[in-house]
């Protein structure tokens, strides 16, 4: 078994299309606008390898909680390559405004860096 895809609700979609395009040099779909759901809209995103990203639009998305640390999925970690990508990628979220988390080894044993996305969520850019 394998992750097919993963699904991001977001009040920003074409922000998000961009972003994943730009940032990560993923590639889009066509936009999905459903006929019978009135205002949903969607892309799938997909890397050089993995599951694809489904971005997700409605216009009355509820707000996320408050806390960043509650029960849900924390973030998604995408391995970008060796230390020096991930120092690399770094420093491009750095100049954009998106580092949350500068690149460091971790107590578990990962090099990583955290950024966020268009509406805030985390990424965590791994070493492999």
């Amino acid at each position: 078994m394998n992750i097919a895809h993963v699904a991001l609700w977001t009040r920003h979609i074409e922000a998000q299309r961009t972003f994943w395009r730009d940032f990560f040099s993923a590639a889009s779909n066509e936009k999905y606008v459903s006929k019978n759901r009135a205002g949903f809209e969607s892309y799938f995103i997909s890397l050089a390898h993995g599951p694809t990203i489904e971005l997700m639009a409605l216009p009355e998305l509820a707000d996320a909680p408050a806390n960043p640390e509650c029960v849900g999925w924390a973030h998604i970690a995408i391995a970008v390559g060796n230390v020096e990508q991930v120092d690399k990628m770094a420093q491009k979220a750095h100049q954009q405004g998106r580092l949350a988390s500068p690149a460091r080894w971790t107590g578990d044993g990962f090099y990583e860096a955290v950024i966020t996305d268009p509406d805030g969520n985390r990424i965590e850019l791994v070493a492999e």
